[in-house]
């Protein structure tokens, strides 16, 4: 409900610069871009994780289907 009123008064874009702010308060400035870093490279490392998953699969499926040959 809090959230709504808020995006009644300042709108979307507002909300996110007031978010941004309260980041760089309780963060501080020169910590963000090593949070955001650090945020890209565990997004990175997970798409890779996904990626090897499926390959996995896919390489023991064929290989089941051609033990039951």
């Amino acid at each position: 409900m809090l959230g709504v009123i808020f995006a009644d008064i300042f709108g979307v874009d507002g909300i996110i610069v007031l978010v941004v702010l309260v980041l760089v308060l309780f963060f501080g400035a020169d910590k963000l871009p090593k949070l955001a870093r650090g945020l890209g490279t565990a997004s990175h490392e997970f798409k890779k994780g996904i990626s090897e998953g499926e390959s996995k699969t896919k390489d023991q499926s064929g290989e089941e289907g051609k033990d039951q040959n």
